[in-house]
């Protein structure tokens, strides 16, 4: 391991008992931190900032709903196309290079958003905004499975999701302010800020943390053939799909929650917010619950199934709700459902990704990749399908939450086999080996 990744590994090794870091090392490795954190909360702040303007938007550029739920979709699929890219980019010319170049094209992008003249180029901008970003989520996981190996890395995960899980509690809270003194051009001037920050925290603090010894030399060829191996291993797809189907659950709510809270329960902006960062906290809490406590003392097979299984029930009651068949609710009610499916995730989505990179210890940025374009691509499909019925029925929303709970969830069973692996999750050696 390279010099410049003592610290992270530091921290591995002191978890083992062989050592303890400097008060200089635990800085690095806090920055460091910090820094990975940073480029994981890339797609809830460019996403999530502008979910209280959505309405806004559609009557601003005199678009239908479902067409300006095509801005978040095409965000979702230019970052998976692009993890695709960048991924095995990574693993030939190091994380940093890529890096750097993705995220000065993902300030352009952005800030042309600002002054998109009608949906269409939105949309489009929104494409290119996502090509962009996709190099700081695929590159940060890569990253952490350079530096962390075994329950080390589970617990980071959980760390990143501690760290990237203020960007879904503010990013909604600073949409809804930024709309009471501007538009919805204003969000994106501000991401584009935001956006500018990270870009030069990554120039002056984020180390290379792939040697060129370890680097492929391939091309495309290349990088199709190292994830065609990947694919080929059926438990790392298994967590790979559990993981993506999971997150449709998830992205479905983040497309049409606007719609459900503000059109049919009549909330505002504001409020809206407020409740998107409440269960933005859930998620949070269940992902420090994770690597606090479950991670090293349970199966993260185990963690991971039950996660699954509440989000399974979490879709239902929504779907039961939203067609009536519980008879006229509230948006309490709707709210605690949605709760109790943000707060699962937060144990389902860092358990999917450390079970899959598990399996891998080398072609990390491929991995990596896989796991990013799986979720985005699914997530892009789920999008547009929560308007199909227009925006006064919350019923697609449950539909697409729950068909992703099961998907994931069947395979997880079929193809994973946790109940064959679990002491592979446990401690993460055999899934190295393999």
């Amino acid at each position: 391991m390279p010099e410049h990744a003592a610290a992270p590994a530091a921290a591995t090794e002191q978890e083992s008992g062989t050592t303890a870091p400097s008060a200089a090392t635990r800085r690095t490795g806090l920055l460091v931190t910090f820094v990975l954190g940073g480029l994981t909360a890339t797609p809830p702040l460019a996403m999530d900032m502008y979910l209280p303007s959505l309405p806004e938007v559609t009557r601003s550029l005199h678009a239908p709903a479902a067409t300006v739920q095509l801005t978040l979709t095409a965000c979702l699929l230019g970052m998976a196309l692009g993890q695709l890219v960048v991924g095995p980019m990574s693993d030939r010319w190091g994380r940093r290079r890529p890096l750097l170049t993705g995220l000065a094209v993902y300030l352009v992008a952005t800030l042309l958003c600002a002054v998109a003249p009608n949906v269409e180029t939105l949309v489009a901008f929104r494409l290119a905004q996502g090509l962009a970003g996709a190099a700081g989520i695929v590159i940060a996981r890569a990253v952490v499975r350079d530096l962390y190996d075994g329950v080390a890395m589970a617990r980071f995960f959980s760390t990143l999701m501690l760290i990237s899980g203020v960007a879904p509690i503010a990013a909604p809270l600073i949409g809804g302010q930024i709309l009471r003194v501007t538009d919805w051009r204003g969000v994106f001037v501000v991401l584009t800020v935001v956006g500018a920050a990270l870009a030069a925290l990554v120039w002056l603090r984020l180390p290379e943390t792939l040697p060129p010894a370890d680097r492929h030399r391939g091309g495309i060829r290349e990088a199709l053939r190292s994830m065609r191996g990947l694919l080929a291993d059926l438990p790392f797809t298994g967590y790979t799909l559990a993981g993506g189907f999971a997150f449709a659950a998830l992205f479905a709510y983040i497309s049409a929650s606007p719609f459900v809270v503000q059109e049919i329960y009549g909330a505002s902006p504001q409020t809206f917010s407020l409740l998107f960062g409440l269960n933005s906290v859930g998620l949070v809490i269940a992902g420090q619950v994770n690597g606090k406590v479950l991670v090293g003392r349970v199966s993260l097979d185990k963690v991971l199934g039950t996660g699954l299984a509440v989000i399974v029930l979490a879709a239902t009651a929504l779907l039961l709700m939203a067609s009536g068949a519980l008879g006229e609710v509230g948006l309490a009610p709707v709210a605690a459902a949605l709760f109790v499916l943000m707060s699962a995730m937060g144990i389902t989505l860092p358990n999917a990704q450390s079970l899959a990179l598990l399996r891998t210890r080398h072609a990390a940025g491929s991995a990596s990749a896989l796991l990013g374009a799986s979720s985005f691509l699914v997530g892009a499909v789920a999008s547009p399908l929560v308007g199909v019925a227009g925006e006064h029925t919350a019923v697609p929303m449950a539909v697409v939450q729950l068909a992703g709970a099961l998907v994931a969830a069947a395979c997880f069973v079929g193809l994973c086999r946790p109940w064959a692996t679990r002491e592979t999750s446990r401690t993460g050696s055999e899934g190295d080996e393999s």
